[in-house]
């Protein structure tokens, strides 16, 4: 059985060779907007999120992946019965693989001195809470958030024959946080300022 990885980044360098990669190791891919353009574009095969779904993004973006078919097939947990049995009566999936990249609040509001109103823009919502779903379930899914990453992951993958042990998963788990944690700081830290 497929595996499934929901691609979904702001920074696109490395991705196409990232999702390539999953793909030659039998994974499905799900992603949205720009980035399943660039795939698709690349000659990779990608199902939309909102084929999962049955929604489109709404809200000029705001909303595209916050659904309980993505989070249902993120948090559950493979080894709890009724887990399972609500993803098949919600008509999910497993997501074994969450790669996502935060939108450059620093880069982009901060660095820029956007007002409030336009540097909100640049809050991630999705993506953090992706990723901090896969984190806390790190015993059923990786999340990869850092592109220096991708070359690791695909190294482990071969090396524990795509069965990593717990203190891998953990480590990538614990990099999340760290990096969620530094984001909502600068977040807060403009916000308090202005």
């Amino acid at each position: 059985m497929k595996k499934r990885a929901l691609i979904s980044v702001w920074n696109k360098d490395g991705i196409v060779e990232f999702s390539k990669s999953l793909v030659e190791r039998n994974f499905e891919i799900l992603s949205t907007g720009g980035t399943k353009a660039l795939l698709e574009k690349s000659g990779i095969e990608v199902k939309s999120v909102s084929d999962l779904t049955g929604f489109g993004s709404i809200m000029d973006g705001r909303v595209k992946t916050l659904h309980p078919k993505v989070f249902g097939g993120i948090l559950a947990d493979r080894n709890n019965k009724s887990h399972m049995d609500d993803l098949i009566s919600i008509d999910s999936g497993k997501i074994d693989v969450v790669v996502v990249n935060l939108y450059p609040f620093v880069n982009e509001a901060v660095n820029n001195n956007l007002s409030i109103d336009k540097a909100i823009e640049f809050i991630d919502i999705g993506g953090p809470s992706m990723l901090r779903a896969a984190a806390k379930n790190h015993n059923s899914v990786i999340p990869v958030c850092d592109i220096g990453d991708y070359d690791k992951f695909i190294k482990d993958y071969d090396k524990y024959k795509g069965d990593f042990p717990e203190g891998v998963r953990k480590t990538y788990a614990t990099k999340i946080f760290q990096i969620t944690s530094k984001y909502d700081y600068e977040i807060f830290k403009y916000l308090g300022e202005k």
